[in-house]
Parts: structure tokens; C-alpha cells; sequence
């Protein structure tokens, strides 16, 4: 069977698939590009950024994170270090409060992906109801014909073209979410990481007294 064909057997309820299917490629395509640039580039900047700081060219690493202040490290680590001299339990804080602004850019889309997730398969069902009405409704009891037959026959193929649409959609979709949140877990993980060493290098400076602007530069 043909794909427009296919869409005209599944009924009502596949122009909302419809919908739901082409939000979930466009926000699944954003999604990807957006964890490929960070997979891409985060180690080797946090790498320079740490390295640069713990030679205390403090100015130098902050010249690098602005470079690269499209990632949410970056930004993390942007936070802390613009302070003006502060204490390490500020220092601490900031990167904190920095780690929670990027939650919502990391999360980004996950409750449109779990929307879509369960309203699929109910409009799969929707779908399958209103087949089977339409199977239902086309028989007469007593009655037998190639009419009835017909009228049956494209009320059950919507039903079941309904329901395997929906599903689809859903499944399709939960792969990427699922990727997703791992792949938001493993970033939470690795800023809590990259951000304990920067805390604990600047805890070491500030022991050794050389936490201000004249032995940064």
C-alpha cells in the first residue's frame, strides 16, 4: 500500500499524528545537533580552561570560556570566574547556581517529547474506536453484499492503520527521548566532575594566597 494511501486509510486521527511526527523530527534534529556540538568541543575546552588556570593565567581562561560561551560549561565556569575575588564557599555557589541556569537548556524539549510519547498511542486508539464505528455502522444485520463488505473492510483497515501509526510515533519517539535524557545524565554528571576540579584548584590558590587580580594576570 502506498504512503498516501496509508494516510487516507488510517482516518481522522492521522493528521494529528501527522502533526506529532513532524514535531518530534524537527525537535529530535535540534536536539541531536545540539549534543553533538557539546560531545564535540566540551573536554578539550574544559581541558585548556583547567590548564590555563592552573598555570594562574586566570585572564586567559576566561578569554577561552567567552570563545566558547555557547557551551553550558562554558557558561558554568563563566559564573564562577568572573567573581570579583571571591570566597571559596562563593566560588562554590556560583558554580552551583551556574550548573542549575543550564538545567532547563539540557532538559530542553523533554516534556514536548513525553507529550508526544503518550498522546500517540491515544490517538492510535481514538483511531481504532472510530474504525470500528465506522465497521459497526456499515452492517446490517441479515444483510450480506458486496457493500457490506466493503463499508467493513475500510472501517477494520482504518482501525488497525490508526493503531499502528500511533505507535510508531511513539515508539520512534521514545528511543530519542531516552537517548536523550542519558545523554542529559552523563552531562550532569561530567559538569559535577569539571566543576570540582575548577572548585578545587581555586581552593588550593586561595590557601596559597594567590587569589586576586594581581597574581592572575
Amino acid at each position: 500500500m502506498e504512503l498516501s494511501n496509508l494516510f487516507a486509510a488510517g482516518g481522522v486521527v492521522m493528521w494529528p499524528l501527522l502533526a506529532c511526527s513532524i514535531l518530534a523530527v524537527t525537535l529530535i534534529i535540534e536536539r541531536l545537533l545540539f549534543w553533538l556540538r557539546v560531545n564535540r568541543r566540551q573536554h578539550r575546552v574544559v581541558r585548556e580552561v583547567l590548564q590555563l588556570y592552573r598555570q594562574s593565567k586566570r585572564v586567559a581562561a576566561v578569554e577561552k570560556l567567552q570563545q566558547h560561551a555557547d557551551l553550558p560549561v562554558a557558561r558554568i565556569f563563566l559564573a564562577a570566574l568572573e567573581l570579583e575575588q571571591p570566597t571559596p564557599e562563593e566560588f562554590r555557589l556560583a558554580l552551583e547556581s551556574g550548573a542549575q541556569a543550564e538545567l532547563p537548556t539540557l532538559k530542553r524539549f523533554n516534556n514536548v517529547f513525553e507529550t508526544i510519547i503518550g498522546l500517540a498511542p491515544l490517538l492510535g486508539l481514538l483511531g481504532t474506536i472510530l474504525g470500528l464505528i465506522a465497521s459497526f455502522a456499515s452492517l446490517n444485520i441479515g444483510a450480506v453484499g458486496g457493500g457490506q463488505t466493503t463499508g467493513v473492510t475500510a472501517g477494520i483497515s482504518e482501525a488497525l492503520v490508526a493503531t499502528a501509526s500511533g505507535l510508531v510515533v511513539a515508539i520512534f519517539t521514545l528511543l530519542f527521548a531516552n537517548t536523550f535524557r542519558g545523554m542529559y545524565l552523563r552531562q550532569i554528571a561530567l559538569i559535577q566532575e569539571y566543576g570540582g576540579q575548577l572548585e578545587l584548584l581555586y581552593r588550593r590558590r586561595d590557601e596559597r594566597g594567590e587569589v586576586s587580580y594581581a597574581a592572575t594576570r
